[in-house]
């Protein structure tokens, strides 16, 4: 859309009123910020808007509860700043929404029109410095423009793949007068499928294949495509793996599902893959983290790539045959032309032989001696104290991770029923993403349970959204994973560094219950097998929000591990497995 070809002004008002009036057409109900002084037209009008603003204590956690809502609910998510240091600090969570393909529009203030690119007070080139990491940017000179601006974001951010839109407001454009038309909001655009003859390509491997895998990734769920996915994974019977974002697509409990692959997946989803002759690519990108040694990743298999995005298909492995477009009309097809269950018995056998043989050890034998009585005990097992966590909080709760062996222990051993439960940093990794996620999904899903399970290097990048939580009684239950270090450093460290801790040991945290009192929210500490059961009842049952500080021993490493440089076959299995 172009600037008034298809508005039809009927009023006009001030920039700020604009903003507010065309988001609120837009669905926006909550936005996520932080005030300052380029953008405190708006600020000022916000009281007279149905909008609400949640006040986050750091425009990173601005940004990074933004796209936690719209990870949860499907949404755009809205997150604004002001010029300068604002602006920048929203730089590291438009990066993570423009790798994990989240919808977001994110505002910022700017100097007035006249004062750009003389240095002015708090002016960077916003513009320049956001358009790597973001889908499309904007920097509005006219108000005239503003309307179709912010209505041409909206669009951009949900359409085909989503992604992050920057709109840069100058603070003049926000206090002189602007046109506004109420309107439609402007149907999204998607990309048509390919033609039937690839369908049928398509349909051809499936039938010949005699050692299928299904290799299902996160565009499935931002396609809107479980249900379909689900018939599809029923019509034909075919293993199935999935990456950190695909979780969710299927339940633990599903005989088909052999779990996570990659350099942390499990044994079963690894091994199948490796052996099989035919992957089924339904919206994932062979990221390295997945694929360990490319070239000894699936050695023997065919590639059948479904993706919306064209840039996807051959970037890292070339494809067999290639469907692009969007995701759920070509599931839909497939569907109805699987008039048949494909004659696999011998493979589902043996994936399923895999996933037996390599069932987890929930009770290692590991005991320490108990800091406050010196008798041995056996210590909180982190993985254990998942398991029973996801079990507790049942079908609908939502967990959002941080970064490190927590992240990949959620990922291993709960069980999620939607992949929209599971809010997790893949492509950029990023530490502190969880508390603020865990506060955009909870406001946007008020009637869902939603969980923060971090580590106590995460916790401490975003610790100041603890007042976030209780200055608006937000009730997310914390798991704040304690080994006193760097946990997925520290055993790289030890793996291939001779066991030089270089900065990874964190003997000197602070007594995080206390911390957490001291922010006004519930806690408890646990160090013990016997208070596991006890300490995630009382975290689930606790009014508000709460934290359950879980002290772990700190050389219990995440196992399995493909080694840097190696396939996927080559898995170390680790003394606590």
């Amino acid at each position: 859309m172009s600037p008034n070809t298809s508005l039809k002004y009927k009023v006009k008002t001030n920039g700020a009123q604009v903003i507010l009036k065309t988001m609120l057409s837009e669905g926006v109900d909550i936005i996520f910020g932080y005030p300052g002084g380029t953008v405190l037209p708006i600020y000022d009008e916000l009281p007279n808007s149905p909008i609400r603003h949640i006040l986050c204590r750091h425009e990173q956690g601005a940004v990074l509860a933004a796209d936690g809502y719209a990870r949860a609910t499907g949404k755009v998510g809205v997150c604004m700043a002001t010029s300068g240091p604002g602006a920048t600090n929203l730089v590291t969570g438009l990066a993570n929404a423009m790798l994990d393909s989240i919808p977001m529009v994110a505002l910022t203030g700017q100097v007035s029109t006249d004062a750009l690119g003389t240095d002015a007070f708090q002016e960077v080139d916003t513009l320049g410095m956001t358009m790597p990491v973001v889908k499309h940017s904007f920097l509005v000179r006219k108000p005239e423009n503003l309307q179709w601006v912010l209505r041409e974001a909206f669009n951009i951010a949900r359409s085909g793949r989503p992604g992050p839109v920057l709109v840069d407001l100058p603070k003049n454009v926000q206090t002189s007068m602007a046109p506004f038309a109420e309107c439609e909001r402007l149907k999204t655009t998607s990309n048509t499928l390919q033609a039937p003859s690839h369908l049928d390509s398509a349909l051809a491997l499936i039938r010949s294949a005699k050692s299928p895998v299904i290799y299902a990734g996160g565009g499935v769920g931002i396609a809107k495509a479980q249900a379909l996915f689900k018939e599809f994974v029923d019509r034909t019977k075919i293993p199935t793996v999935t990456t950190l974002k695909g979780l969710g697509l299927l339940s633990k409990s599903n005989k088909l599902n052999l779990g996570m692959l990659g350099m942390h997946g499990l044994q079963a989803a690894n091994l199948a893959v490796q052996e099989s002759d035919l992957l089924i690519v339904l919206g994932a990108r062979f990221d390295d983290r997945v694929t360990g040694k490319l070239s000894g990743f699936a050695p023997n298999a065919k590639v059948l790539h479904f993706d919306i995005d064209p840039a996807e298909i051959g970037k890292v492995r070339e494809a067999d045959v290639a469907i692009k477009g969007d995701l759920a009309p070509a599931l839909k097809q497939l569907n109805k032309r699987l008039d048949l269950t494909l004659d696999i018995e011998p493979w589902r056998e043996r994936c399923q032989h895999l996933k037996s043989e390599h069932i987890w050890n929930y009770h290692p034998h590991v005991t320490w001696r108990d800091f406050e009585t010196e008798d041995p005990q056996t210590q909180v097992y982190g993985p254990r104290l998942l398991k029973n966590l996801s079990k507790s909080l049942g079908p609908n709760g939502v967990i959002a991770c941080d970064v490190g062996q927590h992240q990949m222990w959620v990922a291993q051993h709960c069980d999620f029923h939607r992949p929209e439960n599971h809010l997790s940093s893949g492509g950029l990794g990023t530490m502190g993403f969880g508390l603020p996620a865990a506060i955009g999904a909870n406001l946007g899903r008020p009637c869902d349970k939603v969980i923060n399970v971090t580590g106590d290097g995460s916790f401490m990048m975003n610790l100041q959204e603890l007042a976030t939580l209780n200055r608006y009684k937000i009730p997310v239950k914390i798991v704040l994973m304690d080994n006193s270090c760097l946990g997925m450093v520290r055993q790289w460290q030890e793996l291939f560094l001779e066991e030089r801790y270089s900065e990874t040991l964190l003997n000197d945290n602070p007594d995080f219950a206390r911390v957490a009192r001291a922010f006004g929210l519930k806690a408890k500490r646990i160090w013990r097998e016997d208070q596991e059961d006890e300490g995630i009842s009382w975290l689930l049952r606790s009014r508000g929000p709460a934290l359950l500080h879980v002290v772990l021993d700190d050389q219990t490493n995440v196992w399995p591990f493909v080694p840097p440089g190696n396939d996927n076959s080559s898995m170390m299995k680790g003394v606590d497995r």
